[in-house]
């Protein structure tokens, strides 16, 4: 971190950088449960009351209503990414994919910018960057991924409301046809673009959503029209 940053104890340092391998990892952060689990606290609480210590200092911020709302701040990201460049530190942190960066505060003065496209409303059998399907272009800082996005899309409705991803968001997608089990990713049946934990076995690929009131979808080897589009590699939440 630059010298600029808050201080942490160990154990702040320890569970920021957990949050951040899981992000990284996975596309998303860990529950309060994932990280007593992982740490050995004797319950989630002991996470809690460290992770409000985190956000008191300022390096991430906390959202209610949902098991993974942790976002590390798009200041914190800017101070890993000045300490990921200095040879004393090279490979200490790993960027954090879900950002929690608000248009609002973007484009940042002074640092490079990427200029993404906005995909729309996408059309069965065209492709998902087709020009008819752009709405618009934001520019945001490259630094903030791991990963460099190809593109941003507008997330419709709650089926990822605990991995923190919400109605409106949008969602920061590098293009790729493979993906983890584990991964956030952006997959097409047909017209239908939807945003899913990806999962594979023997009988075929189940996309996992992240709220209990929506059900997995199972893609057979009789599916129509399935392509992965993308993965998750950060998030930008609209505040106006």
């Amino acid at each position: 971190m630059s010298n600029d940053s808050p201080k942490l104890t160990p154990r702040q340092q320890e569970i920021f950088e957990l949050i951040q391998q899981a992000i990284a990892t996975t596309g998303a952060p860990p529950t309060r449960a994932e990280i007593a689990n992982q740490l050995g606290f004797r319950s989630a609480n002991a996470a809690e009351e460290h992770l409000q210590a985190l956000a008191r200092k300022g390096v991430i911020e906390l959202v209610g209503g949902t098991s993974r709302g942790i976002r590390l701040k798009a200041g914190t990201l800017r101070g890993l990414h000045e300490t990921r460049r200095a040879p004393a530190s090279a490979g200490k942190s790993r960027l954090g994919s879900l950002s929690g960066l608000t248009a609002g505060n973007l484009p940042l003065p002074g640092l490079e910018q990427l200029v993404l496209p906005l995909v729309g409303r996408v059309a069965a059998g065209h492709p998902i960057l087709a020009q008819e399907h752009i709405e618009q272009s934001y520019a945001v800082e490259p630094s903030l991924f791991t990963r460099t996005p190809d593109y941003l899309l507008r997330v419709k409705g709650m089926s990822m409301r605990d991995a923190g991803i919400l109605d409106g968001d949008l969602l920061a997608v590098a293009r790729t046809r493979e993906a983890r089990n584990g991964q956030i990713v952006v997959a097409r049946l047909g017209d239908e673009v939807t945003v899913k934990r990806f999962q594979r076995n023997a009988q075929g690929v189940t996309l996992l959503p992240e709220n209990p009131d929506f059900e997995p979808i199972l893609v057979g080897p009789d599916t129509p029209d399935f392509e992965l589009e993308g993965l998750a590699v950060g998030l930008i939440r609209k505040d106006f």
